[in-house]
């Protein structure tokens, strides 16, 4: 709808998982070459574990589009399984056939691992929203990483999860489980008003912005305030601050725009919660001060500097 107002070809702030919109962090590149080496290595069980809304979905989506066509992947997404229905989806998914008994399933499962080892070729089971499993299946899920040679892992198992995954892992009656961890990895939001002014850049460019200072310095502070850098809450914030500004004629978004859109959706910093419209507010504290925001920001708030695109790093794929 607005796409065409501000020279996009495509809507940039999705909240759909679009593995293509995928932004590397520090925190991205330390669970991707945590993942890459588990796989790779035969490691057994990684956990990665993010706060709602930082990006393990499409983590995992990029990933799975850049494995090697040797490596079979099952991606299970739904946490609320029964036992049985949980090794249905795992006999389809990785192309079990001819059982009828769970027993029969694990020596089919357990014959086609072994062949598919011997062959030098990796298997993978990716169980996502995995703080959601119950005891039951994480106890099936532990007797699963038991299929190994004398060197390696022939199932590769992937748990990622909302920060209470750490507690489930933690609960005593899981304790076989939690030692057969081999890495865990977290990850973060963005740190800092820098990070998230490159993050929303980069999603304008893949959108295929014509210019990308679509959004003022201020507003852009100001979505970093809000969002606590939670690059789901900023697509959120930045998706329908466009919106606004396209009904409103605006080329460019303001934080006045930001403001609106995150009292609507209640998303406005701890300090301006509770307030009417209209009531004076104290002037918000800036994240940089005066001087260090220019040198952040240089002339871009110039017309000039405004319409010049912002170089942003490419994403480095993991051998």
């Amino acid at each position: 709808m607005y796409a065409e107002f501000y020279g996009l070809k495509e809507l940039p702030f999705a909240l759909t998982p679009d593995p293509r919109f995928i932004y590397f962090t520090p925190s991205h590149t330390e669970v991707m070459a945590n993942l890459h080496y588990g796989i790779e290595s035969g490691k057994g069980l990684v956990v990665v574990t993010g706060e709602v809304g930082t990006g393990k979905t499409t983590i995992l989506r990029w990933m799975m589009q850049r494995l090697d066509r040797t490596v079979l992947v099952a991606y299970i997404f739904n946490p609320r399984l029964s036992v049985p229905e949980f090794y249905q989806h795992v006999a389809a998914l990785l192309d079990v056939q001819k059982w009828e008994t769970k027993s029969a399933l694990l020596m089919e499962l357990g014959r086609s691992l072994e062949s598919r080892h011997a062959r030098g070729l990796r298997t993978v089971l990716i169980i996502d929203e995995a703080q959601g499993l119950s005891a039951h299946l994480l106890e099936e899920i532990r007797l699963l990483s038991n299929f190994e040679s004398d060197t390696a892992k022939q199932l590769q198992i992937v748990l990622t999860g909302q920060p209470e995954l750490r507690e489930v892992l933690n609960d005593p009656d899981l304790r076989q489980l939690k030692q057969r961890i081999a890495l865990r990895c977290v990850i973060k939001p963005l740190p800092n008003v820098e990070e998230t002014e490159r993050y929303i850049t980069s999603r304008l460019l893949v959108a295929g912005a014509e210019r990308t200072a679509i959004f003022s310095p201020d507003a852009i502070d100001y979505i970093f305030r809000c969002s606590d850098g939670i690059p789901r809450s900023i697509n959120n914030l930045c998706d329908n601050a466009l919106l606004t500004g396209y009904a409103a004629g605006e080329p460019v978004i303001g934080s006045s725009i930001i403001e609106d859109v995150a009292e609507t959706f209640d998303m406005l910093p701890g300090s301006d919660r509770g307030m009417q419209r209209g009531e004076e507010r104290e002037v918000p504290a800036r994240v940089f001060s005066s001087s260090d925001s220019s040198d952040l920001w240089g002339k871009r708030t110039s017309k000039k500097e405004t319409d010049t695109e912002i170089t942003t790093p490419v994403p480095v794929e993991q051998g």
